[in-house]
């Protein structure tokens, strides 16, 4: 590959979806990925096999599936994790496994327990193996910025005889400073062989991580490790959409370019937002609301005059062309598939009749439907799966008074049809009483958020919630005309995601999952 091209390694579905209270299913994994794949992502990060077999099963399923992007899967420098990798991927058109180890003093004394020779026999034992899969291993050194220098080289020089192609910068924890963590990415390069490929993965602790990854770019690093939206453990990681448009916006100033189709980037952001019920807040950079929005009136002369006077992009680099008006009540079955299509949505029949159901009944409430009202059904229906053990009949609310509102829900389980009813402080409150005593599972609200998928009155409400379930945090997403079945919708969702996971600790091995 040119030395001026700067690869795109989306971690969206490995460290992005360890954000608190994201759990996607197979499907939406699935979906993702393929969104993904006509981003043209040069590299995209399935998940870490052994830490659980549904997360084995969804990183086989993309690899047999999804073609374009280099598909990987995390590992530990264990014998375990590296034949678990390579058993999920082995149906990918082309396939990495990447392995890391923790190499600060402070991971490996208080976490891994071990001595320095330890990692580097780990590191030495590990990368031989993942290159006895496959001639693509990348190794990580999980808290690379916290970690002595001469050790830190030390480690990459055994990754790289051992047989690593790709050696990963992690700022593990956001702590670097740009001027510190290019210096650090510039001294890896001059060490590391030419045909090796020095990358970044920095979070956002300090709100530092697309400018630390700048940093890397311009002292040598090739591969940048991002996640759509930001999404990732604690603060976030890296931002796709941002690094995306900065090398496209500066790239002759950077003296880099990238392979992505930009035009898919708004989309690929909604998608994310959609399926792990994480919001993008209006005023972030490229695709929040506001991004593109102007105010005050100097600016929005200037733009009628010019939009380059105060845009340093074309909102179509990045495919926002508006709300195309595409459906209506009176549209059928075909003009419904046809429509998804186009936006580069592919449902299999079952999940294609759940969507066209849902969008009939909302099409009677709704005099037109957009191309976002579209893509909020489908993330809607696709991430319940036909294991949902709930299924939301009815709402109905009233028979209080003003100041103690009544709600009545309708639950099918199987054949069965469950009525409970409560009263709240208010109707959501009372409608979510009555989904806790209709499925007998006490949940505690952590975060409850509600937007408009479009304007005017008629506009979807999306809600999304963050439950506390015995001890797990689980998030549910629903959409609706009216906001309190809205409401509904989505703590059911999160109630049926409650009752699907497995008990807490067990999804993510014992040690620290790397950042």
């Amino acid at each position: 590959m040119p030395d001026d091209v700067v690869r795109i390694f989306d971690t969206t579905l490995r460290d992005g979806e360890q954000a608190p209270g994201i759990a996607l299913t197979k499907a939406e994994k699935v979906e993702i990925a393929e969104q993904l794949a006509r981003l043209r992502v040069d590299v995209l990060e399935a998940g870490f096999p052994i830490s659980s077999e549904g997360e084995f099963e969804a990183v086989r399923e993309i690899a047999t599936s999804v073609r374009g992007p280099v598909i990987a899967a995390l590992a530990r420098v264990t014998t375990g994790d590296i034949e678990r990798a390579a058993e999920a991927l082995k149906g990918a058109e082309r396939w990495r496994i990447h392995t890391f180890i923790s190499t600060s003093q402070i991971h490996m004394q208080d976490m891994l327990r071990m001595s320095h020779q330890q990692v580097i026999d780990a590191i030495r034992e590990g990368v031989t193996l993942a290159a006895s899969y496959t001639d693509d291993v990348e190794f990580s050194a999980q808290d690379a910025t916290r970690t002595e220098l001469d050790f830190l080289l030390e480690c990459f020089r055994v990754a790289v005889e051992a047989g690593a192609t790709t050696i990963n910068v992690p700022d593990t924890v956001g702590y670097a400073m740009p001027h510190e963590f290019g210096e650090l990415v510039s001294t890896v390069r001059e060490r590391a062989p030419e045909h090796v490929v020095v990358s970044t993965h920095c979070h956002n602790d300090l709100g530092l991580a697309v400018a630390n990854s700048l940093a890397g770019i311009v002292n040598g690093a090739r591969q940048v490790e991002v996640a759509v939206n930001g999404i990732g453990e604690r603060a976030g990681n890296c931002s796709l959409e941002e690094v995306a448009m900065i090398v496209r916006t500066r790239g002759q100033a950077l003296g880099v370019r990238h392979g992505l189709n930009t035009r898919e980037i708004v989309r690929t952001s909604r998608l994310v937002a959609m399926t792990t019920g994480y919001s993008v807040q209006p005023n972030k950079a490229v695709v929040g609301a506001s991004a593109f929005a102007h105010e005050s009136g100097i600016h929005q002369h200037g733009v009628l005059a010019n939009r380059a006077t105060y845009e340093i992009m074309d909102p179509l680099e990045i495919g926002l062309e508006g709300n195309r008006i595409v459906l209506g009540t009176h549209s059928g079955r075909h003009a419904f598939a046809d429509a998804l299509d186009k936006l580069g949505i592919r449902l299999d029949p079952e999940h294609l009749d759940r969507a066209f159901a849902r969008f009939k009944e909302l099409a009677d409430r709704k005099i037109q439907l957009t191309d976002q009202d579209l893509q909020a059904i489908v993330s809607e229906e696709i991430g319940g799966g036909e294991e949902d053990l709930f299924v939301l009949e009815s709402v109905v609310v009233g028979g209080g008074t003003h100041l103690e509102p009544r709600a009545t829900v309708h639950l099918r389980r199987g054949d069965e049809v469950v009525e409970e009813s409560a009263m709240g402080d208010g109707l959501i409150d009372a409608v979510m009483g009555a989904i806790q005593r209709a499925t007998g599972t006490p949940a505690t609200l952590v975060s409850f958020n509600v937007s408009s998928v479009t304007g005017g009155s008629d506009a979807l409400g999306d809600v999304v919630v963050q439950l506390a379930v015995d001890g797990r945090r689980v998030t549910g997403r629903g959409v609706a005309t009216d906001v309190v079945e809205a409401s509904a919708r989505a703590y059911l969702a999160a109630i049926n995601r409650a009752l699907q996971a497995p008990p807490a600790g067990s999804k993510r091995t014992t040690e620290a999952w790397p950042s």
